[in-house]
């Protein structure tokens, strides 16, 4: 039965010759792979600690926006979020599993233009598969979600139990608010005069309106409006690297109902100098999961660290002790 599955595995996923992998001092990585509803077989990373029998918990990661791999074979890799990651993995004597959304990686499809109800079924389809490994106990599933994973998180296991999410650098408002307050930080930040910031936050929300909320691309957008093409940076047909069916289908979610059906504790992590996530991003999640059950969240601002977890462009240590001591606490 596991040659058969070694042997499917080998046959969906080419390894490229050369190709380096992760290692870590505590864990075994096995790299397996799932399939979405499109047909797009997506790879998945699973680690298992080396020096610990039976049944372990679990910790199920949700990635970021963008098109980037959630694999680092670089154990001195300078990214926030591999770093997190690798430490857990290697800190926890937990289980995990991480995803690579359609077009990264070795998974299939085409990043730029894969939408969001694709890469959405991936992380259910990677979630449902943790019942394929025996070792892990999925009564004690804790989430991670990472920048806009952190938000959407719930969507991800849908009814399954989980024992805690932990969302990191999110948001849990809807994309249009979001966007409007990201477009004034940065217009701010680019030096603009406050009149300046006025007049362009206000044709932005027209713009995002049409964009998020009536369906156009932002180059159909610019044709309706050519007045406004100096203020649009960006592609005609996306942004940030995905297509404008993306964000668009990020404005359809409902996080306000996603969290407050959340019954597992949450810690909501922000860096006081996330300059892409707003506090009021990361405060909403808290805010409503403590209004529907009062307590069951804890929101934690971390003074001076950015969205990928540094402080004065160095990892901030504390951050996974601070985490793993979290998850202990709702194992106890």
């Amino acid at each position: 039965m596991k040659l058969a599955r070694l042997v499917w595995f080998v046959v969906l996923f080419a390894v490229p010759a050369g190709a380096q992998r992760e290692q870590f001092q505590n864990a075994d990585v096995i790299y397996d792979g799932v399939v979405n509803h499109s047909g797009q077989k997506l790879r998945t990373f699973v680690t298992r600690p080396k020096a610990v029998a039976g049944k372990i918990p679990v910790i199920f990661f949700v990635g970021w926006l963008s098109c980037d791999t959630m694999e680092y074979p670089d154990a001195s890799t300078r990214d926030g979020f591999g770093i997190f990651m690798r430490r857990l993995i290697d800190q926890s004597g937990y289980a995990t599993v991480r995803m690579d959304k359609p077009g990264v990686g070795e998974s299939q499809g085409d990043c730029s233009k894969a939408d969001f109800n694709s890469e959405m079924e991936g992380w259910q389809a990677a979630f449902d598969s943790l019942v394929k490994y025996d070792f892990m106990d999925r009564d004690r599933v804790f989430v991670v979600g990472l920048s806009n994973g952190g938000g959407f998180s719930p969507l991800a296991v849908r009814e399954h139990p989980v024992h805690g999410f932990v969302s990191a650098g999110s948001w849990g408002r809807t994309w249009y608010e979001h966007m409007l307050e990201l477009e004034r930080r940065r217009l701010t930040g680019e030096g603009k005069s406050p009149a300046e910031v006025n007049a362009a936050v206000k044709v932005f929300a027209d713009f995002y309106n049409l964009y998020l909320m009536k369906g156009m691309t932002p180059g159909q957008v610019i044709v309706q409006h050519p007045e406004w093409k100096e203020l649009w940076y960006d592609r005609p047909d996306g942004q940030y690297g995905r297509p404008a069916a993306f964000y668009q289908q990020l404005q359809g979610l409902n996080l306000g109902d996603a969290w407050q059906k959340v019954n597992a504790p949450v810690l909501v992590i922000r860096g006081g100098a996330d300059d892409i996530m707003s506090r009021a991003d990361s405060q909403a999640i808290a805010e409503i999961v403590n209004q529907v059950h009062p307590g069951h969240a804890r929101y934690l601002e971390i003074e001076g660290m950015g969205h990928g977890f540094t402080v004065s462009d160095k990892f901030y240590d504390a951050l996974v002790p601070t985490v793993l001591d979290w998850m202990k606490q709702q194992l106890n």
